[in-house]
């Protein structure tokens, strides 16, 4: 994280102003910007916690946040402690102690017993852009929290990051969502994120979320989430234009177009669009881009040097060979419209689900997009497995899609995201 104090903007001042406005500090709206209201709220709470009231959020700062940004500490356990006390004292329940502590007995706790305890905030929001490290440590805390669910990575990006999967449910109906193939498409990488912390939430508590029963449809399908496909597309966009990393700046000259960059790029880092580099007709993409101009890596709709030239593509393909899912369905942004076909692939009841989805969303359905396009996810998906998978085009207006419209989006796409479980 970055050095923030007065004056500073971008996606870690959010942060901050997010979980300070949750913990009862008011940091005034959650913009991105470090101004009179957000310095207050830090010296407010650097004082709360025996730190030095400077304003600054810097290492300290930053350590002490941090475990409330994971949504749990860990506790030794005292001479007369008990889980009703520890859990008011970080205001939780008991029940999340012993969610997040498999085989712990609630009645008998020993002095110098280690316990991960909750706080009671959730981990994810919905007010707040993902950046790789928000992401990252999102999925440590709801794994903490949640033992129960599992974590790890299909790959790697080109700067090495790891591209994280959540596997929600253990039956052996498979399905894939994932999100962020395109830099400032990254709204969408949240929903996934949202959606997971509600799903765990509902199982642990043997709960139901728009009348799906969490634990039957647990047992049913493992639901696989990749909710960050390009990571350092996403921080390059999300940081923009105050970088720390040489790699970021260099990457940030390919946008020769003379707009803003977060408006135009949806590249990874090497300036290749992902989603344009699936082996799905990639040679007639590269025939339009070349009729555009387009002949090197840049801000978009560059599709690599050759199919799956890309670490991240690579990764996404190879996961999704590695299992056997029944449907896909990749996060974009925007237009809120369902694209279910490519080339006469859809196998017959794809329309009729993506109908089901649309009633849902509210979205449009259509089969393709109004132009010819090919090499996506989706459309490699549909060649290769003639199974139903989906582009989902969520949000209105011209992108990066104002962060004002997530819980609508969200809302929207909650039932899809179940639907698609047991379709």
């Amino acid at each position: 994280m970055q050095t923030i104090s007065r004056g500073s903007s971008g996606p870690d001042v959010r942060v901050v102003q997010s979980l300070l406005n949750r913990i009862g500090y008011n940091a005034g709206p959650v913009d991105g910007i470090f101004g009179s209201g957000t310095y207050q709220a830090v010296t407010a709470f650097q004082t709360n916690n025996s730190l030095v009231p400077d304003g600054i959020v810097g290492p300290a700062t930053w350590a002490v946040l941090d475990r409330l940004l994971r949504g749990y500490d860990t506790y030794t356990v005292r001479p007369g402690d008990t889980l009703y006390q520890i859990a008011r004292a970080y205001y939780t329940s008991v029940d999340a102690i012993i969610t997040a502590n498999p085989g712990i007995d609630p009645n008998v706790i020993m002095v110098g017993q280690r316990l991960v305890i909750p706080y009671g905030i959730d981990v994810v929001t919905l007010d707040v852009a993902p950046t790789y490290e928000i992401v990252q440590r999102q999925i440590e805390g709801l794994k903490a929290r949640y033992p129960f669910l599992e974590t790890g990575s299909i790959g790697r990006s080109v700067m090495g990051r790891e591209l994280y999967y959540i596997r929600l449910g253990t039956g052996p109906r498979e399905v894939s969502y994932n999100a962020s193939h395109h830099a400032n498409e990254s709204i969408t990488t949240p929903v996934l994120m949202k959606f997971a912390e509600n799903y765990a939430k509902a199982y642990a508590a043997q709960g139901s979320i728009q009348g799906y029963d969490i634990r039957e449809l647990y047992n049913l399908t493992s639901i696989y989430l990749v909710p960050l496909v390009n990571p350092d597309g996403v921080d390059l966009v999300a940081y923009w234009p105050n970088y720390d990393d040489p790699a970021f700046a260099n990457a940030a000259r390919l946008n020769r177009t003379g707009l803003p960059l977060p408006s135009v790029w949806k590249a990874n880092i090497r300036g290749v669009d992902l989603n344009l580099n699936y082996p799905a007709d990639w040679e007639k993409e590269k025939e339009e881009e070349l009729e555009q101009g387009i002949t090197g890596p840049a801000p978009r709709d560059y599709g690599g040097e050759a199919p799956l030239s890309e670490p991240e593509s690579r990764a996404m393909a190879d996961f999704t060979r590695a299992h056997n899912f029944r449907i896909v369905i990749a996060y974009h942004t925007q237009g809120e419209v369902i694209y279910w076909q490519f080339k006469d692939y859809a196998p017959p009841v794809a329309l009729t689900i993506a109908n089901q989805f649309a009633a849902i969303t509210g979205y449009a359905v259509e089969a393709g997009t109004p132009e010819a396009a090919y090499a996506g996810y989706k459309d490699w998906f549909l060649q290769e497995f003639r199974r139903p998978g989906y582009t989902f085009e969520a949000g209105r207006g011209v992108n990066p899609i104002p962060l004002s419209q997530l819980p609508s989006i969200y809302q929207e796409n909650e039932g899809a995201l179940l639907l698609g479980a047991v379709v």
